[in-house]
């Protein structure tokens, strides 16, 4: 019997491979503005949230005119790279089957509306996520307010909803919601690191996440 009715996805690392685009632009931006240049690691590691709760992490003192300065500097690094960008081995096929099989499926994401309509024209899959939510829009990951509103949208019940990501973030959401959650290794964060938020499972790769879902979802 099924377990879940909601299928709630993060974007970036989970379905699109984009993670080392965004530590690269969030570093070359940051540079670009004359600020101190994060690690890869320090970079990756707050993809998922709000741009804005983004840069306060890796800039805490940052100035309002530099903040809108590294915006402009973050999103023109950014395009450069996006047309080469690609969804991870498996989604195009899983996302339609998922929807076909009656789940709603649907997105919950650190990008803004513009960037995370871009790429979902760019993937092809638009038309197989019943609703999307971004950062923007409400609260910032690790706040529930994304899932709260699908789940309200949906009217699906938090234990029959299952948040899927690559970060912390997007686990914590998942915690603060008061809905189950799967990690994913391959994404922005480490496996070992998302263990601690207690998911149902830690996938290894996209192929390996959609027969879980298949098995246990």
């Amino acid at each position: 019997m099924r377990r879940f009715d909601l299928l709630v996805f993060d974007w970036d690392g989970t379905l699109m491979d984009s993670t080392a685009a965004i530590a690269n632009a969030l570093r070359l931006a940051s540079a670009e503005v004359g600020l101190s240049v994060p690690s890869e690691a320090e970079a990756k590691h707050i993809i998922g949230l709000g741009l804005r709760e983004a840069v306060l992490r890796l800039h805490p003192t940052i100035r309002e005119s530099q903040f809108q300065a590294l915006v402009v500097a973050y999103r023109r690094h950014f395009h450069l790279q996006d047309a080469h960008l690609q969804m991870f081995t498996g989604v195009a096929e899983t996302i339609p089957r998922l929807h076909n099989d009656g789940y709603w499926v649907t997105v919950a994401t650190g990008k803004n509306r513009l960037g995370l309509d871009r790429a979902l024209d760019m993937s092809g899959l638009r038309a197989y996520f019943h609703y999307t939510r971004c950062a923007e829009e409400t609260f910032s990951k690790p706040h529930p307010a994304m899932l709260l509103e699908l789940m309200t949208l949906c009217q699906v019940a938090p234990e029959r909803t299952l948040m899927i990501g690559d970060t912390s973030h997007d686990l914590q959401m998942a915690q603060n919601a008061g809905v189950a959650s799967v990690g994913v290794a391959y994404g922005a964060h480490a496996g070992e690191s998302l263990q601690d938020f207690d998911p149902l499972y830690v996938a290894n790769s996209f192929d390996e996440l959609a027969v879980w879902l298949d098995r246990h979802a």
